[in-house]
């Protein structure tokens, strides 16, 4: 093992590039949705994937029905608070009404460290990464 400060380890190597969380909420990447789950209950800043956040929108005829994006978003912070245990992965599912039929929407949650690395969770499809 090298210690730090020898040739060859990282300690003094430059960056080729970083992504900050504020960065990808700037650029639409993650969608900051903190306002409404604070009101749920969580104490740590809450984003959702853009992908995550286009599937929750409504569509028109959907609204016309009464569905709203903060009602599913209200919807899939409750489930994630039930679901919420010791580990820094959830994975779990939600029931969303679209056109006149259920459909099942397998989510995740990571709790991680943000650019401060302070806690955060970040809400996105199983198979996202």
């Amino acid at each position: 093992m090298k210690e730090p400060g020898s040739p060859g380890s990282f300690e003094d190597a430059d960056f080729i590039h970083s992504y900050s969380r504020k960065q990808a909420i700037e650029d639409g990447v993650l969608v900051n949705v903190t306002s409404l789950a604070k009101e749920a209950g969580f104490k740590v800043p809450v984003a959702l994937t853009a992908a995550l956040r286009a599937r929750l929108q409504p569509s028109e005829r959907d609204a016309q029905m009464g569905q709203s994006f903060d009602g599913r978003l209200w919807d899939v912070l409750m489930v994630l608070r039930s679901c919420a245990g010791d580990s820094d992965t959830v994975f779990f599912d939600v029931v969303v009404a679209e056109e006149d039929k259920q459909c099942t929407v397998h989510l995740k949650a990571i709790v991680g460290p943000g650019d401060d690395a302070d806690p955060v969770i970040t809400i996105m499809f199983q198979n996202e990464d």
